[in-house]
């Protein structure tokens, strides 16, 4: 190997990016408050993981089009254990002390964890249409373009019912019919993503209460717990719950 190819040559600092990955974490309290890093990693990493996650939900959206059901649930599977990390990250906050926090939160000024386009975009793009996400969005001036674009696509479920009206199967049969199929499999998957989604949520509402308090606002002028508190009854797929009921409004009582 020549020199000239080993001064370019891939090594893990660079391929990674380290230096400038590393250099991101900016603390703005002064003196510089020890645990306003972890603070930001958290945020920070929270962000790479929207970033995959959007990522495979738009492969998901490919695949659910495409009426590829065995890559569809491959790529909801692993989109369910992405959230399941991004879940887990919130315990590692819990470790902030309330006292600690309301040291360094000035500095934060109107930042907010509502203010995240790729949040706002994985809500889209998992189904989000009511009054309520729609509102919120407006909140923040001008809707960003990867969020605008979701909405303008079908929903999550909107894809999965074309599918099974593609295979020729309703959804009661999916649940009724002689036993689980890779679509039976797929829907019980979508119904894990929401359950991850909605426990992120209730993480995140616990963690806000346990810091800061259930009637403190939040520091981008919302309800901050009590806003958070509302969404976690947001359904993607409101017909993969109602089929539940109709299955046990055609049992006969014993």
């Amino acid at each position: 190997m020549s020199d000239d190819a080993k001064d370019t040559a891939v090594t893990y600092g660079s391929y990674l990016a380290l230096d400038e990955l590393l250099s991101l974490q900016r603390p703005r309290s002064e003196p510089v408050h020890p645990d306003e890093l972890l603070f930001i990693v958290v945020h920070q990493s929270s962000e790479l993981w929207f970033k995959a996650i959007l990522h495979d939900i738009d492969g998901l959206i490919t695949c659910l089009d495409r009426k590829e059901a065995g890559q569809s649930l491959w790529r909801i599977q692993r989109v369910n254990a992405l959230m399941r990390i991004v879940s887990a990250q919130l315990s590692s906050l819990e470790t902030l002390p309330p006292q600690h926090f309301a040291q360094f939160r000035g500095y934060l000024g109107t930042s907010s964890g509502s203010q995240s386009i790729q949040f706002r975009a994985i809500e889209a793009a998992s189904g989000l249409r009511d009054e309520h996400f729609m509102r919120a969005l407006e909140e923040h001036g001008e809707i960003p373009e990867v969020v605008r674009r979701s909405l303008t696509r079908p929903t999550l479920q909107d894809l999965f019912l074309a599918l099974l009206d593609h295979e020729h199967v309703t959804l009661e049969n999916l649940y009724l019919g002689p036993g689980p199929t890779v679509l039976f499999f797929l829907a019980e998957a979508l119904l894990e993503y929401e359950q991850q989604f909605a426990e992120w949520r209730f993480k995140h509402v616990q963690l806000v209460d346990r810091v800061i308090g259930p009637s403190t606002g939040g520091t981008g002028g919302t309800l901050g717990s009590r806003y958070l508190l509302r969404t976690i009854d947001q359904r993607f797929f409101p017909h993969l719950w109602d089929v539940r009921g109709k299955f046990f409004g055609t049992r006969k009582e014993r």
